[in-house]
């Protein structure tokens, strides 16, 4: 069988740094292709070649046995071809539904037929499990609820092929189950989908050939799914045999005196009533929900960037009033890891030293208030080889970083500063398997050394693996309280009846 699409010996440098050497990939019609390897492999580059936002510097893309370069995306969309790239790419003033149908808008007579958009976009959003109005604004979207919004987008052009660049980084297990229903649905219709993931469990649910890049090479290529196992593909990754630790001890608690972070009966603008939490030293809690269900609000209330209308924030037993993110790092010693790093957590224009060091200029200038450029490098060197941050240099732009590298730069900035109560938001989102691991023995260590952890993750078994106490939150109230740390599958169950009974799951729309 031709392949639909094929890369063969794909070659891209960007400013002497080689991203692709080599590279070949071939996807079939009626199949789910994955694409895995580590941060940094390529794949977001290979993708990109693909559809033409990146012009390789040698090798052939090949549509159907023919050699096409697209000038754009807009060309390879032309062409049957729909992606959704790891950055999210939504206009934060346009509606939801302008969005959604951003690259077919519906038209009479050179005019937009909103209502018409309207309905169309209630279809495609129940499709991907995402309850908002289509008439709001993107802007207010949180980052799981975009991605539903581009991934709907990706299927509501009914392309014959369809490349996913981390469809779930953000999106808890039941909107990725409804997600591979119609991915299943899409290739029984002939359709070609390529898979990127640092997902193996994913990955080995769903796809049915793998494809692993390392360092810009193929190393193995469309190799059916039974024949390999995530130990395989885990070794084909990174070169070498990987061991994975069990969780730690339990984490050292310091309970000798009043909570480092404590809400009471919280009321914020977005909605939250009556949210009581307390975060302990030395422990990790852990904040789960679906999407839309408040979390990474409530985050951003405590870091003042929302405001909170009713009820207390305690630090270390005392009320505050937290003005702004400045303020809680300032003042009160409470650090942020956004789960939006594009947006909220890295300058991507500035370099990798200026954003691990942001967080600490207030120590590292001079008498005269002058911050030094090797000061501040002797300050974030450590720092960024403690998280294994692939660079060239220090001063090397955080825009030109692959995704999972971005993510450590947006962890690394607040290793730096050395706070009490660190709230994570999606810690691993984008990062690969070996990078998560460290992320995981990163926050336990940090629990160990008596910093209070709040996690928020849409990953479960994240959550649970992590977490001293699991919180369960549905429709921006907290619902349920668990000890973390047991058995998965038992607390997973109770964690999801607590979700479904809080939230009743509605009937999925499908379109005609």
């Amino acid at each position: 069988m031709t392949p639909v699409v094929e890369a063969r010996d794909v070659w891209k440098a960007f400013d002497g740094t080689v991203a692709l050497h080599g590279a070949g990939l071939a996807l079939e019609s009626g199949s789910i292709h994955a694409l895995v390897g580590e941060n940094g492999a390529g794949k977001s580059t290979l993708i990109k070649s693909l559809t033409g936002v990146h012009a390789p510097d040698r090798g052939e893309l090949l549509f159907d046995g023919e050699q096409r370069d697209f000038t754009g995306a807009q060309a390879s969309m032309a062409a049957g071809v729909s992606a959704v790239y790891q950055e999210r790419n939504l206009v934060p003033q346009f509606s939801v539904a302008e969005n959604l149908f951003l690259n077919r808008p519906s038209l009479r007579a050179g005019f937009l037929q909103y209502e018409r958009m309207y309905r169309e976009a209630e279809v495609w959003l129940e499709r991907v499990g995402l309850r908002v109005d289509p008439r709001r604004t993107a802007a207010g979207l949180s980052t799981a609820q975009g991605q539903l919004v581009e991934i709907a987008r990706a299927l509501a052009l009914e392309s014959k092929v369809v490349l996913l660049d981390e469809p779930t980084a953000s999106i808890t297990a039941r909107e990725a189950a409804v997600l591979f229903e119609l991915l299943r649905e899409l290739r029984d219709r002939g359709g070609a989908i390529l898979f990127v993931s640092h997902k193996l469990d994913e990955v080995f649910e769903l796809c049915d050939r793998i494809t692993v890049l390392r360092d810009g090479q193929t190393i193995l290529a469309g190799v059916d799914r039974g024949k390999l196992t995530q130990g395989e593909v885990i070794t084909a990754m990174v070169g070498r045999d990987v061991t994975f630790s069990e969780r730690a001890a339990p984490t050292l608690r310091h309970d000798d005196g009043p909570a480092l972070l404590e809400l009471r009966d919280v009321v914020t603008s977005l909605g939250h009533e009556g949210v009581s939490l307390s975060v302990e030293a030395g422990s990790v809690v852990g904040l789960y929900g679906l999407v839309g269900a408040g979390r990474t609000e409530l985050a951003r209330a405590i870091v003042g960037v929302e405001k909170i209308e009713d009820g207390q924030l305690l630090r270390a037993g005392r009320p505050v009033r937290v003005r702004d993110p400045h303020d809680a790092l300032q003042a009160h010693r409470i650090g942020y890891v956004s789960e939006d790093r594009k947006t909220d957590g890295l300058i991507l224009s500035h370099s990798v030293s200026h954003n691990v060091g942001i967080t600490i200029w207030d120590r590292v200038k001079s008498l005269l208030g002058f911050i030094t450029p090797a000061r501040e490098r002797s300050r974030v060197a450590p720092i960024v080889e403690q998280m294994d941050v692939k660079l060239s240099s220090l001063d090397q732009q955080v825009s030109q970083l692959s995704g999972g590298n971005q993510q450590k730069v947006s962890v690394a900035k607040w290793l730096a500063s050395d706070v009490d109560v660190l709230i994570i938001d999606e810690p691993t989102i984008g990062v690969d398997v070996r990078t998560k691991e460290e992320m995981y023995l990163l926050i336990e260590e940090l629990a160990r050394g008596g910093t209070g952890i709040l996690l928020i993750s849409s990953d479960l078994a994240e959550v649970i693996r992590l977490s001293d106490r699991v919180l369960v939150m549905a429709n921006k109230r907290i619902v349920a309280e668990f000890e973390g740390s047991g058995d998965y599958a038992v607390l997973s169950e109770h964690v999801m009846e607590a979700i479904i009974e809080a939230e009743p799951v509605r009937e999925t729309i499908v379109p005609n």
